[in-house]
């Protein structure tokens, strides 16, 4: 690898601002002074910039337990970002596997493998993501007939050009219900509900796809996915 490209992916630095670093002698490779960005480093060369050790960091897998008042944007803004939670190096490359609005709970996924991310997120996959919805009013009889037939369906919803794709809706009482949906279109479980009358006083998701949030994960904890857990996508 490019000694340059190394302290990208190792820093903060930009690759203009790298190459200033080491015209500035701030970068050493085995303890000598480098400031050829095009020299070659490997998994053995010992680099450092201003005297502290630089590693290259491999791919990340992370659940989180989101809490409400949390943005999941990777630009600060009014709220705190999902990744201000999460203690880990170069935490600045997560990115989240799809979003959940800053008032909705539940399970977030961050990771710094795009490939990966993809592959959670691609509709071509029908990875089915499961929400607890809490309504305003409650869902029963015929008009919770309707609303079921009519999630299986799909929904035309305001501004869009397509119907959602069928949904899977599941009542567990009468204000309680589980909502699973194989797509992400903004403030979506939202609008669905809102288009049969009805208000979601809160929002939770519990699982994308095979992978559940875990139980011991309480609001604002995270923990990095096992092996198994990745390779379920």
């Amino acid at each position: 690898m490019r000694l340059d490209r190394f302290l990208t992916e190792t820093t903060e630095l930009t690759r203009s601002l790298a190459k200033k670093a080491m015209h500035r002698e701030e970068v050493r490779v085995d303890g000598e002074v480098v400031r050829n960005p095009a020299t070659r480093v490997d998994e053995r060369s010992v680099v450092t910039w201003n005297g502290e050790r630089l590693a290259l960091v491999g791919l990340r897998y992370v659940m989180l337990n989101k809490p409400s008042g949390v943005e999941c944007s990777a630009r600060r803004g009014l709220y705190p970002l999902v990744r201000d939670l999460i203690d880990l190096p170069q935490v600045e490359r997560l990115q989240t596997v799809g979003r959940l609005d800053v008032d909705t709970t539940g399970l977030v996924l961050l990771t710094d493998d795009g490939q990966w991310s993809h592959r959670v997120t691609s509709p071509r996959r029908r990875c089915g993501k499961v929400y607890r919805v809490s309504l305003a009013e409650p869902l029963v009889g015929d008009e919770l007939v309707r609303a079921v037939t009519r999630f299986a369906e799909g929904i035309e919803l305001e501004g869009e050009e397509k119907a959602t794709r069928p949904a899977e809706l599941i009542m567990r009482t009468a204000t309680e219900a589980e909502l699973t949906l194989y797509e992400g279109k903004y403030h979506q479980v939202k609008r669905m509900f809102a288009a049969i009358g009805n208000h979601v006083e809160a929002l939770h998701r519990e699982s994308i796809g095979p992978l559940v949030l875990d139980e011991r994960l309480a609001p604002g904890e995270w923990r990095e996915l096992t092996e198994a857990e990745v390779a379920q996508f």
